[in-house]
Parts: C-alpha cells; sequence; structure tokens
C-alpha cells in the first residue's frame, strides 16, 4: 500500500470532487470560516490561505476581498496543485500563490491566516513552530483560523465517531474499498492534531466526527 500524497496530478484533478466525497460538511465549513473572516478582515487587508490546495477557500472568499480591497496570499507546497492555483488565478491582481512549504517559509503579517485540514499532514515536531509563526504574523484585532483532524474521544464514543466518519463517506458515494484504502495510505502522512497545541484562547466554533474548527483571536 503506498502513502497517501498531493504531489501527484490526479490528485490535483480530482480533489475537489474527492474531499466532498469524503467530507459531506466540507462546503458548510467553508462558508462558515468565510463569514468568520468578514469579521476580522480590514479594508486593504490581507488573508493568508495555509496549504490552499485548489483554491475552494479563496473562490468563496473572493467577494469578500474586492469588497474589503484586500490581497489573498495562497501557500501551497503540492507542485500539482500550485500548477492549478497559478493557472486559475494568473488574472487576479489580488491573489498570490506561493509554492512553498510553510514550515520554511515566512509568512506576511496578515488580518486572517486560515488552517484548513493541513495541520493534520505537518509532522508532529512541527506544529508549535507553526502555531507560533502564525501567531507572530497574525494582526492585532486579526484571528488565526483552524478546521483539522483530531485526536479521538476516549472509550466506546471513539468507535462511534469511526462509523459515523465511514457512513458520511459511503453515503456521499464512496465505495467501501476505497474508503479502506484511503485510509490505509494515510499511516503515517495524516496525524490527528491535538488542540492544545492551539493554546487555551482557541474557542471551538465546529465539531463533527472526528473533526473540529477554531478560531484564535489576535
Amino acid at each position: 500500500m503506498k502513502s497517501w500524497t498531493f504531489e501527484t496530478k490526479e490528485i490535483a484533478d480530482t480533489f475537489d470532487s474527492h474531499v466532498r466525497e469524503q467530507l459531506p460538511w466540507y462546503d458548510m465549513v467553508t462558508d462558515a470560516v468565510c463569514y468568520i473572516t468578514r469579521n476580522y478582515l480590514t479594508d486593504g487587508g490581507v488573508v493568508v490561505d495555509v496549504g490552499a490546495s485548489t483554491g475552494n477557500m479563496i473562490d468563496k472568499l473572493m467577494p469578500l476581498t474586492r469588497e474589503r480591497y484586500a490581497d489573498v496570499v495562497a501557500i501551497e507546497k503540492s507542485q500539482s496543485m500550485c500548477a492549478i492555483l497559478k493557472k486559475k488565478y494568473k488574472q487576479s491582481d489580488c491573489v498570490f500563490v506561493e509554492n512553498a512549504d510553510v514550515i520554511n517559509h515566512e509568512l506576511p503579517n496578515a488580518d486572517v491566516l486560515i488552517v484548513f485540514l493541513t495541520m493534520m499532514f505537518i509532522p508532529i515536531r512541527k506544529r508549535r513552530a507553526l502555531m507560533q509563526a502564525l501567531r507572530a504574523s497574525c494582526k492585532q484585532g486579526g484571528a488565526i483560523i483552524v478546521v483539522d483532524k483530531v485526536c479521538d474521544h476516549q472509550g466506546y464514543f471513539s468507535t462511534v465517531l469511526k462509523r459515523l466518519t465511514m457512513q458520511f463517506k459511503l453515503q456521499q458515494g464512496a465505495k467501501p474499498e476505497d474508503v479502506l484504502n484511503k485510509e490505509m495510505s494515510l499511516a503515517g502522512v495524516q496525524i490527528p492534531i491535538d488542540p492544545a497545541i492551539l493554546g487555551e484562547d482557541a474557542k471551538q466554533f465546529f465539531r463533527m466526527g472526528e473533526f473540529a474548527g477554531w478560531v484564535i483571536e489576535c
């Protein structure tokens, strides 16, 4: 079984449909993040999308960023994903695509920094450093928004949540074999986060099964 990777053109080309098949709440939470962003983005401000993939979040943010004359910085490690981003936004004067590993990349000062389904792919030993960098880059009055997979609850309820996640995937049309293969390919690649790394000031706004979302005000 090969490990999951975002570095292939096939994954990049099918990402949008794949993520919605796997996560039926994806669009709802994307809309929630965009609305939360509206509350912290100032006129002429900056939004940073860490792990921008194919630009789903940016697409939803565009009406707001145009209204506020704001810039969006998309940071994406995968070259295949970046190729899609650069093609999609090559005519835009407010979206700046940076093909970089956020761990080794200097973040711009921003009103809002979004880390959407990204932290779980960051090595555990580097997560605290990333959170420190995010906090250092966030402007006073701004916010960091994190949505990610979390460690399970304890006891039987943790089993219930795992089954709930699988049930959602199957209801969206995923084949049982594909669900199993995807899960096995994520071993050592996708590791749930411990919410403690976000800090005591992180406020939860979303929880569904094994996924949750927080806002950290700066």
